[in-house]
């Protein structure tokens, strides 16, 4: 079985070399998505807190996104306010900075907009200082 690589800060890592205690952040634009997202969907945080959960163990889940110098993925994440699965649920964006160092960058939901593209995602990394 062949394994995914990724290359961080000139080191190539493993899915599995990421820091088992990673730290997570969030970007402004993380946090104004998901303050208004909560208004509509109530569970928003209860469905997003098991991606956040992996994420701190060091677990690389989700689909790279291809078209950004960073390493950056995007996880589909069920929506449990509409009930129809992951693929109408919402997009959570991340990048990982370094092996112990996650940046949430967006979260949307599926229903409400389309897909972000690789320069909207440079754009958020960039308003963010040493992204």
């Amino acid at each position: 079985m062949k394994h995914a690589q990724y290359l961080i800060y000139g080191m190539i890592l493993m899915p599995d070399e990421v820091s088992k205690s990673a730290s997570i952040e969030y970007t402004p634009e993380f946090k104004r998505n998901l303050r208004h997202l909560a208004k509509k969907y109530l569970q928003i945080r209860s469905d997003v807190q098991p991606v956040i959960d992996a994420l701190c163990k060091g677990e690389v889940i989700g689909d790279r996104i291809q078209g950004t110098v960073y390493t950056v993925f995007k996880v589909r994440v069920r929506n449990s306010d509409i009930r129809k699965g992951k693929r109408s649920g919402y997009r959570l964006i991340y990048y990982i900075k370094s092996p112990n160092q996650i940046i949430l960058v967006t979260i949307y939901s599926k229903l409400d907009q389309g897909d972000v593209s690789a320069d909207q995602i440079r754009h958020i990394l960039t308003q963010i200082p040493g992204g």
